[in-house]
């Protein structure tokens, strides 16, 4: 069994993006850990920050326990994280919390018009995977880890950066065993519908999901794909673990 950590920004980030890769690995009897840096709590404009944050964690509990997965919040503020000392501290704790030996996060470039912090959020997750193996580098109860974890990149929202340039995903995973449980996760976040449509302009969050999924799938033949890259530069893993892990699912250009 390989602990694996998903990691993002915001509730309902991964369900869109690596979801039914996790259902997938969760298949195969690997743990599975969802996590996010924020509760999402400036994604609402019916609730306050408190209240947002409380429901949007409740909407990630339950739908990673559709996979049997455990949710974490690192509860950094939403649209403040930076890649300073206390954020790579709680993040790094929450590494080591999960004992993880695969992280998966979100990818450096995006269209997204908060690219900057997510490049950050990014900044921070490889560097807490860093200092997760470093015993001096404490953090709070859990202890550090044998070694820095394999770390890989999910897909940009839309498979485009910034300035609408393709990213090309180095493998995918097969998910057509995971999609419909992928569409639960998402489904879970009920409270993300209405505030998706009118801050973002997506009237359906579940089709557009879907799209993306299925357009994926196209890049590599098959119905439904997610697709990922590894992150190899020294000293991180540089062996195929994720990609062993997936076995027949995965999808190679």
């Amino acid at each position: 069994m390989t602990v694996v950590l998903a990691v993002h920004a915001h509730p309902d980030d991964i369900e869109h993006l690596a979801a039914g890769t996790l259902a997938v690995l969760a298949a195969k009897c690997h743990r599975i850990v969802i996590a996010t840096l924020t509760a999402g709590e400036c994604g609402s404009d019916a609730t306050d920050l408190s209240a947002t944050g409380a429901i949007r964690k409740a909407e990630a509990s339950r739908a990673a326990a559709l996979i049997g997965a455990d949710y974490r919040c690192a509860d950094l503020p939403d649209l403040g994280v930076f890649n300073d000392d206390p954020s790579r501290r709680a993040v790094t704790e929450l590494i080591r919390w999960a004992k993880a030996e695969v992280v998966i996060t979100a990818a450096p470039a995006d269209y997204h018009p908060d690219q900057h912090a997510r490049r950050l959020m990014v900044g921070v997750v490889r560097d807490a995977c860093f200092a997760a193996s470093v015993p001096n580098y404490r953090t709070g109860s859990a202890q550090a880890l044998a070694a820095i974890p394999h770390l890989y990149f999910m897909d940009p929202i839309g498979g485009r950066d910034r300035e609408g340039r393709p990213v090309v995903a180095e493998f995918g995973a097969d998910v057509a065993a995971g999609f419909a449980l992928k569409q639960q996760m998402l489904a879970a976040h009920e409270s993300q519908a209405a505030w998706v449509a009118r801050q973002h302009g997506i009237a359906d969050h579940l089709a557009s999901m879907e799209t993306w999924t299925r357009r994926r799938g196209a890049d590599f033949g098959v119905a439904t794909a997610e697709g990922f890259r590894q992150y190899r530069h020294q000293p991180y893993p540089r062996t195929p673990a994720l990609q062993d892990l997936l076995g027949e699912a995965l999808l190679t250009p």
